[in-house]
């Protein structure tokens, strides 16, 4: 939500951005901030347990789970996570990931 909600802004016409602005920023300062935090201390206590998401093994909820850290890292999220930024350095160090970054090539997702 909060990718799309910045992409408001700009995209209207010049005359209404005002008002798009003022209620963007109210639904971030509002809403998405606090959820945002809530979701990153879940993620960041989560990992706290352990090194993988589901116990000390690698399993498929790590893959699940690389998307919204890789995300969240990408937008800044994790400044004050390491245990998200652990977790993503283990991730990236993975043969297989390594091996799909070199079959896919880099990616980048929306900022």
């Amino acid at each position: 939500m909060t990718l799309i909600f910045s992409r408001i802004p700009p995209s209207v016409p010049a005359l209404i951005r005002p008002i798009a602005k003022a209620i963007v920023k109210g639904v971030n300062d509002k809403f998405l901030g606090p959820n945002l935090k809530t979701h990153m201390a879940f993620i960041e206590k989560a990992l706290g347990d352990s090194s993988w998401f589901a116990g000390e093994e690698f399993s498929a909820a790590d893959i699940q789970m690389s998307f919204p850290v890789e995300a969240a890292a990408t937008r800044g999220g994790q400044a004050s996570t390491p245990k998200m930024a652990a977790f993503l350095e283990r991730i990236h160090a993975r043969p297989a990931y390594k091996k799909a970054m070199e079959r896919g090539g880099p990616f980048e997702l929306m900022r």
